[in-house]
């Protein structure tokens, strides 16, 4: 791969390439994507989507919002550092008029909707949608899609519905919306298809990064960004855009640290256990003496925690430059944090916040009901739609059918465009907005 083609600023639709230097300096190219990816509706209703405890009623504890709003700081952060590097190693970059500030917007962008395609209900939403259809009353549907149309719902994945709502035409507006090639590059944590399912150690094969309905355009983004195809037989495959890189790890720092700040501050996780986590990221470069005339939990965690930040960005920079070369030839296939001095502390905060948050019974009831909304919703509108692609509506068809955004009321062919589009549309609901219509559906409230 190469940096000039991988900053392809091309977006759907340009019939001729786009120069950097050719941009103006006020609000460059990238930038467009930073902003039009949080005017968006679907990046408004993270602000009631589960980060760690779904409906939570304290004010301290993090949504997909202000999660997604860390990661991007954090990755633009990541992104400016391997610029500055990249720029010194390649000057025909800087001829061509890129800036250390490009990697960082392209980064913080796709950094910022890295989670923009995940249902209410945290991950466990993700599971529901797929049981509906592989154990629940979905599987019907089984023999009437081909096994790649299949495995996309059974494993229905929120990277692949991240993808297809940044690129899918609605309303008119073709390309969704059109983000530059460079972004969706950085963005796609998994540049394949959900099948086959590879028994591989490479991280980009891990999931699957979008739908058979999005597959022709993803190859086109691909192709234009020069990635490395491993397909083989027909099947759609490809190396990781190296940015991706970037937002993985800029993700993976912002949940392992700020999890687990949020398992402190709501008494899950006691003060000792914390402290102690917390100071083994932070031994080299700890002020000891302002760290004890912190008076409370909140501040000293508070200080631990931006100190293990900003080592933790420190040390990813510092492992993609060491492995740029290898990343550029498609020969480096683990996280950038698996690679980093702190391996083994990070692994040990991981393993507790398992134990004390995510298995907690507070968030495990909540994803337990999210699991007979999700299912119950699912069965209600793809009933819906496809009684009105037989032309046999019931009156509360009908009714429900009323619900439907105009883009998902435009009757899809085939019966596996139908189900895709009903998944992504109550993807994008809120874990508040699921819960109420789910309520009114069943006739439990009326208000």
């Amino acid at each position: 791969m190469n940096w000039e083609d991988l900053l392809s600023l091309k977006r759907f639709g340009d019939r001729q390439k786009r120069l950097r230097n050719k941009q103006d300096e006020t609000r460059l190219g990238f930038e467009v994507d930073y902003d039009r990816i949080i005017f968006s509706n679907s990046f408004r209703s993270l602000q009631d989507k589960t980060q760690v405890v779904p409906l939570s009623k304290t004010d301290f504890v993090h949504t997909r919002l202000t999660h997604s709003l860390e990661v991007s700081v954090v990755a633009r952060s990541l992104g400016r550092k391997v610029g500055q590097f990249l720029l010194s190693k390649y000057p025909n970059l800087v001829e061509k008029g890129y800036q250390m500030n490009d990697f960082g917007a392209i980064v913080a962008a796709a950094a910022l909707s890295h989670d923009i395609g995940n249902p209410p209900f945290g991950h466990s939403g993700e599971k529901a949608i797929g049981d509906f259809f592989k154990t629940g009353n979905g599987k019907v549907f089984k023999d009437q899609l081909n096994e790649k149309e299949w495995q996309d719902l059974i494993d229905f994945e929120g990277n692949a519905n991240g993808f297809k709502i940044l690129t899918e035409s609605k309303n008119g507006i073709e390309g969704g919306l059109r983000l530059s090639y460079a972004t969706l590059g950085a963005f796609t944590k998994y540049p394949k298809e959900s099948l086959p399912k590879k028994p591989s150690q490479q991280i980009s094969d891990k999931k699957f990064g979008f739908f058979q309905t999005e597959k022709d355009f993803f190859t086109e983004v691909a192709s234009e960004l020069g990635l490395i195809s491993n397909g083989k037989n027909g099947d759609i495959s490809y190396l990781r855009h190296p940015l991706a890189f970037l937002v993985e790890a800029a993700d993976d720092i912002c949940y392992t640290i700020i999890d687990f700040e949020d398992g402190i501050n709501m008494g899950w996780i006691s003060e000792d256990y914390a402290l102690e986590y917390l100071i083994n990221l932070v031994r080299d470069n700890i002020n000891t003496k302002k760290y004890h005339q912190l008076s409370n939990t909140k501040e000293r965690v508070s200080y631990l925690r931006a100190l293990a930040i900003g080592n933790l960005i420190e040390e990813a920079a510092k492992v993609f430059i060491d492995n740029e070369a290898l990343i550029l030839d498609g020969k480096f296939h683990r996280s950038l944090l698996e690679k980093c001095k702190y391996e083994a502390q990070l692994n040990d905060i991981i393993t507790l916040s398992v134990e004390k948050i995510y298995q907690s019974k507070e968030v495990v009831e909540k994803e337990i009901a999210g699991y007979q909304v999700i299912a119950d919703l699912l069965e209600t509108f793809i009933t819906a739609v496809n009684h009105a692609n037989e032309q046999n509506l019931s009156n509360f068809d009908k009714l429900i059918f009323l619900l439907l955004p105009n883009e998902f009321k435009d009757i899809k062919t085939t019966l596996y465009e139908r189900i895709i589009h009903v998944c992504s549309f109550v993807a994008t609901f809120s874990d508040s907005y699921a819960i109420q219509l789910h309520r009114k559906i069943k006739g439990i409230d009326i208000h």
